[in-house]
Order: C-alpha cells, then sequence, then structure tokens
C-alpha cells in the first residue's frame, strides 16, 4: 500500500472514490461513505483535496440543500480512464502467466471472496455438483489436466507425469466395460471438477485399485473428495472386494485425513521416482468391513 496506487500519487481510498463517482454520476458524499466505508470526517477530507485537485465537482443536492452531489471533471475522467488501463494492463499480464487452468481457478475464487466480503453468498442458488458414473467426453484430457496442474505446484511433477497419468488413464477406459471396473467425476455446470476411478482387474483377483482420485482446486475443501471415496467404496463393497488398495505420496494431509477416517491404513513407503521426481510414496489399504449381523 506504500507508494503509488495505480500509477497515480493518491492513496487507495480517493482512487476508489474516483472510480465510483465514475460509475455513479451525482452520488452524495454520504452515500459514497457508505460504499468505501468511511466515516464522514473521512471522506469529507478526501473530497475536499480531491475538489481541490480539479478531479471533482460538487452540486448542492436541489432537493436536499444539505447534500451535495459529486461529478468527475474532464481532468477527472481523464484520472479514472488512465486508472482502467494501468489495471488492465496489471490484470492481463498477471493472467498471461497463468497456465488455462489456473486462470479459471482465480477468476471462481475471486468471485467467492467478493460474494464473501458482500455478505450475499446463498448457497441455495449456488450451481450444484453432482457424482456421475462412466466416461465422459474429454474425461481423460480433463482428469490429466487437473492431476498436471495440482502435482506441478505440490511436487514439481513435469512432462513424465503427465505422460504417465494420460497413458493409464486412457488404457484404463478401453476397459470400462469390465462391469469390476467403475469411473465416476464430479460434475458442476457440465464440467468435470474432481474424479475417481476403481481398477478391479489390474492389482488380482478380490482387490480393487482406487485411482485417479483429484479435486480441482476451485471445489477443494467442499466436502466433494469425501462423496466421491464415498461413491467408490460403496461400489468396491457391492462388488464383494476383499482389500482397497490406493498409492499416494506423502505430504498431503488433507488427503490422508480423508482416507484414514474411511478405513485405510498406511501399510508401505518407500521412496520412488517413477513420476519424475524422488517422493516418499504410500500404500494405503483398506480390508472389507465384516458383515453386519441382521440379528434375529
Amino acid at each position: 500500500m506504500g507508494g503509488t496506487f495505480a500509477s497515480t500519487e493518491l492513496p487507495p481510498s480517493a482512487v476508489h472514490a474516483l472510480i465510483e463517482i465514475d460509475a455513479c454520476p451525482g452520488i452524495t458524499a454520504r452515500r459514497l461513505g457508505d460504499v468505501l466505508r468511511l466515516e464522514k470526517s473521512s471522506i469529507s477530507r478526501m473530497l475536499q483535496k480531491l475538489v481541490q485537485s480539479g478531479d471533482v465537482l460538487e452540486q448542492v443536492d436541489m432537493d436536499d440543500s444539505r447534500s451535495k452531489r459529486l461529478t468527475l471533471s474532464a481532468a477527472g475522467r481523464q484520472r479514472v480512464a488512465a486508472i482502467h488501463t494501468f489495471a488492465t494492463k496489471q490484470v492481463s499480464e498477471a493472467l498471461e502467466r497463468l497456465d488455462p487452468g489456473e486462470g479459471r481457478v482465480v477468476a471462481t475464487g475471486l468471485r467467492l471472496y467478493a460474494d464473501a466480503l458482500a455478505s450475499r453468498v446463498d448457497h441455495s442458488v449456488r450451481p450444484g455438483i453432482r457424482i456421475v458414473c462412466g466416461y465422459r467426453q474429454g474425461i481423460v484430457a480433463r482428469i490429466t489436466q487437473m492431476h498436471v496442474s495440482y502435482y506441478a505446484r505440490t511436487a514439481n511433477f513435469g512432462q513424465r507425469f503427465e505422460s504417465v497419468v494420460a497413458a493409464g488413464l486412457a488404457a484404463f477406459c478401453d476397459r470400462l466395460e469390465n462391469p469390476r471396473n467403475a469411473i465416476w467425476s464430479a460434475i458442476r455446470e457440465e464440467n468435470i471438477v474432481g474424479s475417481i476411478a476403481i481398477d478391479g482387474e489390474d492389482m488380482g483377483e478380490g482387490i480393487a485399485h482406487l485411482r485417479w482420485f483429484i479435486i480441482d482446486d476451485g471445489v477443494r475443501g467442499g466436502g466433494v473428495g469425501r462423496r466421491l471415496l464415498s461413491e467408490a467404496l460403496a461400489f468396491v463393497d457391492a462388488q464383494g472386494f476383499t482389500e482397497t488398495h490406493l498409492w499416494t505420496f506423502s505430504g498431503l494431509s488433507a488427503a490422508r485425513h480423508l482416507y484414514e477416517a474411511h478405513g485405510f491404513t498406511c501399510i508401505e513407503e518407500h521412496l520412488g521416482s517413477q513420476w519424475g521426481g524422488e517422493v516418499l510414496e504410500q500404500r494405503f489399504v483398506r480390508l472389507r468391513p465384516p458383515a453386519t449381523n441382521p440379528g434375529p
């Protein structure tokens, strides 16, 4: 917040004031104070400086002589145009440094954060997320992209990891006709935002292999992972698998907590570099829950 702001010599509150006056010509000083959440004395001092600099014009309200209507002068309009140009350039250059998927995450996060600040989040009208079983067009590319984005950031994996994920997932989708194999997607507004799969044939008879469990950054922490895992384990139990195995990496504490809450135990750890970077690989196993006694 130090130094210049938005390529001006003005403080942030004054820049914000100019933008609001430009967006709502004739706004009163009182209303501007409410928008900026500033006390009356603070807004008065700031407006006095903007009037003296020639950026803002004041006019007595014809309906209420105690109020003043605010508009921008020609110089003020030029200053606001320069502020918008600066902001657009700054944001555009930042977004150009992001991958396409990361840009979507930023947009979603900013929208949610802005709504929360404004205290207008309405969960009843938020787009719902539904869990869908089976192949969907684009599923291989989308699941691979989610894996690549997440693990490039958390484990510095690169091209080798992407190739292994894409090849393995594509081969698995060719085996979905086997009723022991299944894949689920979390869908929001027709976009895949999460996935999980059960491979029922690659680890031997009676063993289910839980694979490709990933949640998009924009919905992580909202319970989607728990719903996907519950769907997959319900399938495992219905199919009669005696064990469910999964491989993961050390350091993913939230995922480990979720696995352990669903009956998984870490039974093996070793250093590995098959994904392009050395990590502590972990194998978790869940045994088939004992059958419940229906009673007499």
